[in-house]
């Protein structure tokens, strides 16, 4: 069935129903007042980081050049469901077109396929930058690092075009409300009345495959940092280098933790309301958080927003 398909078959069929967070909540006021104050926290925050490395000469290296590209993907991620989520609250409407829902779930797999290998890319350039340190401009260097965001981006959208019509495609003949605030795969495969056993194992499998290169890579990463670390003889540079690595390894924990839960635990460990909870905290949370990891524990960008306010003289070791 091609990528068409599912909108020639859903012609005049009425629309999804979002049944979201604020249905479970007792104060659905106040929990979209707080959720709007966090997607506005999440943007400002992110545009900050990305306006500081931009602005800062010391901050142009690869690291940070993929820290722009983690906040490019957070801001585009949040911007896809919470928008409409708190848009239906104020309005007092909670229905999602089919077209809607199919460009909802295109954009967010895209999302979320290219930072699963955008933190395995982050990981590498620790292990070049720490273990093989006198040719990293040479391993590192700008091509390479373009090439591995392209790259980035492109898996994504793989991940995207792929799974979408696909999952768009199946008849939707039970209940048209999606017990979720946006259309999730696993949320809208609940609603076929077909047999959908095929497609959730293609899910698996893709998903699989989506967790565990970039986890491979991350892990081997990581413990050639660890041996390497182990060998110097330094204090100092053993705690810069962890220092350098403690970052990346908080938003690996949140993020993988969140979308092995979603998309490989079997459904056994799975209810809508959980689903809701974990989808939330990786969708919404986690992008307000990375910018305040990156930047709260960060000296370099510490320096370079004291530099921006002109609060007092930054030192030469700050900005190293």
């Amino acid at each position: 069935m091609d990528n068409t398909t599912w909108l020639s078959n859903h012609t005049g069929s009425s629309a999804f129903i979002l049944m979201g967070l604020f249905s479970q909540s007792k104060h659905p006021a106040l929990l979209c007042a707080i959720i709007t104050v966090i997607f506005l926290m999440a943007l400002s925050g992110n545009a900050i980081l990305i306006f500081l490395i931009y602005c800062d000469a010391h901050l142009h290296t690869p690291m940070y050049f993929f820290i722009i590209q983690l906040s490019l993907m957070d801001v585009m991620s949040i911007s896809v469901t919470v928008p409409k989520m708190v848009m239906d609250q104020v309005m007092g409407v909670n229905n999602i077109s089919v077209p809607e829902c199919g460009i909802q779930m295109f954009l967010y797999l895209t999302l979320v396929g290219s930072e699963c290998f955008l933190l395995a890319s982050m990981a590498y350039d620790r292990y070049v930058a720490i273990c093989h340190l006198l040719h990293y401009t040479v391993l590192m260097n700008h091509r390479v690092c373009l090439l591995l965001a392209s790259g980035c981006w492109f898996l994504g959208s793989v991940d995207g075009f792929m799974l979408t019509p696909i999952t768009m495609s199946f008849p939707f003949c039970r209940s048209r409300e999606i017990r979720h605030f946006f259309c999730e795969v696993p949320a809208m495969l609940k609603l076929s009345c077909s047999d959908t056993s095929l497609v959730d194992t293609l899910l698996y499998l893709c998903c699989v495959f989506m967790l565990l290169i970039p986890v491979t890579v991350i892990s081997s990463s990581y413990t050639f940092i660890i041996f390497t670390i182990h060998r110097m003889n330094s204090a100092k540079g053993r705690k810069k280098a962890f220092a350098t690595c403690s970052s990346h390894m908080t938003v690996v924990a949140l993020f993988y933790g969140a979308a092995i839960y979603t998309y490989i635990l079997p459904s056994s460990f799975h209810t809508p309301e959980k689903d809701m909870v974990v989808s939330f905290f990786y969708t919404v949370l986690t992008p307000v958080l990375n910018p305040s990891v990156y930047s709260l524990r960060n000296k370099d960008v510490m320096g370079a927003l004291k530099k921006m306010l002109n609060v007092g003289p930054v030192s030469q070791e700050t900005v190293k």
